[in-house]
């Protein structure tokens, strides 16, 4: 009997060590290219605390990487540096490739909008002013980069931002210029139609 029970015990006792062991099995990702990846969708500088957490890594040892990050892309030459600014991480595009991306901006104000922004300009024309956020519940979708858009096109502007910080956004005097319109109160009353964000299934 003393031997069943400590037979047991001991089964007892290991079993559970199996499951860190299957943990451990899941690949990590490389700390450089999770550091990119998420410093290519921001819009504003992060700490290097927050990369840190994000990334399961010290601070020194990020730090110490987006160091070396920014030095490699300075020496070879790249069209993008990453810069520490505001207390954080970002990329930006390098000085001397200034004149071509301005070329860019400026022709592109010639090209026509996406479906996706004007359906993301029409929620702000109507909702305005209105945040990032409850313009993305609206559509279903995430909405940084056509709002980025829009802004580089001048049809929409930063309007103040809430208490909570988030920025607000409203159209420009050139949306109604484009649109051949007086004031907003021009525009065809279809904001009844557009659901309202506690409507919206934001799971």
């Amino acid at each position: 009997m003393t031997e069943t029970t400590e037979t047991t015990q001991t089964t007892e006792a290991t079993g559970p060590v199996e499951e860190p062991a299957q943990l451990a099995a899941v690949p990590e990702v490389p700390l450089r290219p999770a550091l990119e990846a998420v410093l290519l969708v921001v819009d504003e500088p992060v700490p290097s605390l927050v990369l840190a957490a994000l990334v399961e890594r010290p601070v020194d040892e990020v730090e110490q990487a987006l160091r070396e990050l920014a030095a490699g892309y300075a020496e070879q030459g790249r069209g993008f540096e990453l810069r520490q600014v505001a207390g954080g991480w970002r990329y930006y595009t390098a000085p001397e490739c200034a004149p071509v991306v301005e070329r860019y901006v400026r022709d592109g104000q010639q090209a026509r909008l996406t479906q996706a922004a004007l359906e993301t300009l029409a929620v702000v024309a109507y909702r305005q002013p209105v945040t990032r956020g409850r313009v993305s519940a609206i559509r279903g979708v995430n909405v940084d980069g056509v709002v980025r858009t829009l802004v580089a096109r001048g049809l929409v502007e930063e309007a103040g931002s809430e208490e909570s910080g988030a920025l607000l956004y409203r159209t420009t005097g050139y949306f109604l210029e484009r649109l051949g319109l007086g004031s907003l109160d021009e525009l065809p009353p279809v904001a009844p139609y557009l659901p309202e964000v506690d409507a919206v299934d934001l799971g």
